[in-house]
């Protein structure tokens, strides 16, 4: 059985090395063969917007965009939480091609299966 590994980042620029660190397993995961699906919470919610992701920097760390072209051209799921959105007037419309915006039902129907690994960020 093929595992899957949920990433939940709970921290942007407010926590950067966390944040960092999220991103950068989730990209090694998706070049690794793993399915992911990287989960952005609490101000990392910033980061599914054009263009904020580069606002981001951390010394010896890769370039976030960097790290998200990689998880999306490896097919990994890059989703919104949608309360942590609506705080802060994020809609669909406002994403990066290929994210999304979800609630905890399909955070929790996504991590609940045999065969997949939750981090918390």
């Amino acid at each position: 059985m093929a595992k899957k590994l949920v990433i939940k980042v709970t921290a942007g620029a407010d926590a950067p090395e966390r944040c960092s660190q999220a991103f950068t397993v989730a990209a090694v995961a998706v070049a690794s063969g793993v399915e992911v699906s990287l989960w952005l919470t609490g101000e990392s919610a910033w980061f599914a917007l054009p263009g904020r992701a580069a606002e981001f920097e951390l010394p010896h760390a890769a370039p976030l965009p960097e790290l998200i072209d990689g998880i999306l051209a490896g097919g990994g799921a890059i989703t919104v939480c949608s309360q942590c959105a609506a705080r802060r007037g994020i809609e669909q419309k406002d994403l990066i091609d290929k994210a999304g915006i979800a609630g905890a039902q399909v955070f929790v129907s996504e991590i609940m299966p045999e065969g997949v690994q939750a981090l918390v960020y």
